[in-house]
């Protein structure tokens, strides 16, 4: 293979899913272009790995964040949504600045390695100092900048510096524009008046990146919009010419059959967020078999850590799965197979879980327990590849020092609630 072996990396001896979700045993080339081969021992390889004891799988997919809401892990818990966002998160963010971001999101990313995920669609403040961590630690995300009018932290309400800024950063690009770009974020519909989100549309069309917005999360939210535009909040952004194609639609929990059927003709992507919804009790909840029968490209995503505690994917496939079967009185719905699928769609990325963690046995004849136990189970993530780079290694994160950044995050906390 020559210079074309760089980055690839051969486990022997190893349990290995595609997103098939076959299982298979033996000897695997992984490549860094997200291929993988059956390796015959002799190739010219960089990196030569012990498999035994551990499963490879797809890394996975987080289309919903915020990452930096680390910093707001487990704060006022227990309030309904619209006061935990109206007295708790919005006059806490006010007082934000680059350098608690930069913390949240290094503290994020370092929670992101050790749970098997190498993407992110994030929606935070400080959309810079995001992209910049991302790019440095190896992880792959889009990350959309707010221009949320009255929200933003550090743009005067109504100047309008919030959408050039972030236009500014998706026309110049990241420091690692193969692995992480910018994009749009408009919070919802309450909180965008119907100009800027025009405004937002008109750049992301211009420009070609992704739009993300908070959809349809309560109840509340749908009846207001009703009340005041006539329509359902998709309907309302449909009739204003809101959506580009592969649009990010977070929540989706109370949307009609005539909306799911508008999602779909856009290409968007409706992210279904099981445990962040519960724990907010917003009451509704993301229907997949509706959705799928209408042909949205339905996502997973946590939200961020504020709302949901864990940016663990394994805890939102298994909750994704739960609550479907739940809901829909069928237990055949979101089998291992098709939930593992929801979670690594698109992956081009490795993980290696640890098979000597009681969590994951029994294994099973022909290991058919393995994806199971992975999703309801979960286990140690030991290795994570992205682009033929290892970002954790035995267990250990490499390019992260997660103790250093335990402690700046302590030490943030206190200084950003000394501010308030």
């Amino acid at each position: 293979m020559g210079e074309d072996s760089r980055g690839i990396v051969r486990y022997s001896n190893a349990w290995f899913i595609d997103v098939d979700g076959r299982t298979h045993q033996g000897d695997f080339l992984l490549l860094p272009d997200g291929d993988w081969l059956r390796s015959t021992g002799d190739e010219d390889v960089e990196f030569n790995v012990d498999g035994n004891g551990k499963l490879l799988t797809r890394s996975f997919q987080n289309w919903h964040t915020h990452l930096a809401m680390v910093l707001n892990r487990s704060m006022s818990e227990g309030l309904p949504l619209m006061q935990w966002l109206e007295e708790s998160i919005f006059p806490t963010e006010k007082r934000l600045i680059p350098e608690f971001v930069e913390i949240g999101t290094k503290a994020a990313a370092s929670e992101l390695i050790a749970t098997g995920t190498s993407f992110a669609c994030d929606m935070y403040y400080y959309p810079e100092v995001v992209g910049n961590v991302l790019a440095d630690s190896g992880l792959r995300g889009i990350v959309c900048g707010p221009i949320t009018d009255g929200l933003t932290p550090n743009f005067k309400s109504g100047s309008g510096d919030a959408l050039r800024h972030v236009e500014g950063l998706i026309r110049n690009g990241s420091t690692a524009p193969d692995r992480v770009e910018f994009g749009i974020a408009t919070h919802s519909v309450y909180t965008c008046p119907e100009d800027l989100l025009k405004k937002a549309s008109d750049v992301a069309a211009a420009t070609g990146c992704k739009l993300s917005i908070h959809t349809s999360e309560t109840r509340q939210e749908v009846a207001d919009c009703h009340s005041k535009h006539g329509m359902y909040p998709i309907e309302y952004l449909d009739s204003i010419g809101y959506f580009q194609d592969g649009t990010v639609c977070a929540h989706c929990g109370w949307v009609t059959k005539k909306e799911m059927r508008i999602l779909a003709k856009h290409q968007a992507h409706a992210v279904h967020c099981p445990v962040s919804n519960m724990k907010l009790a917003t009451g509704g909840t993301l229907s997949y078999p509706a959705m799928k029968e209408a042909g949205v490209d339905v996502r997973l995503g946590t939200d961020g850590a504020a709302s949901n505690n864990a940016l663990d994917m394994r805890n939102e496939m298994k909750f994704a799965s739960l609550i479907q079967r739940h809901d829909h009185w069928n237990p055949t719905l979101l089998n291992p197979i098709e939930t593992y699928e929801l979670a690594v769609r698109g992956s081009k990325d490795w993980v290696a879980w640890d098979l000597n963690d009681i969590r994951m046995r029994p294994i099973g004849k022909d290991g058919r327990r393995l994806l199971a136990n992975l999703i309801y189970s979960t286990g140690n993530c030991m290795d994570m590849w992205v682009d033929g780079h290892a970002l954790r290694l035995d267990g250990l994160t490499k390019v992260l020092d997660e103790k250093q950044i335990m402690n700046e995050l302590e030490d943030a906390i206190i200084e950003y609630y000394r501010e308030i």
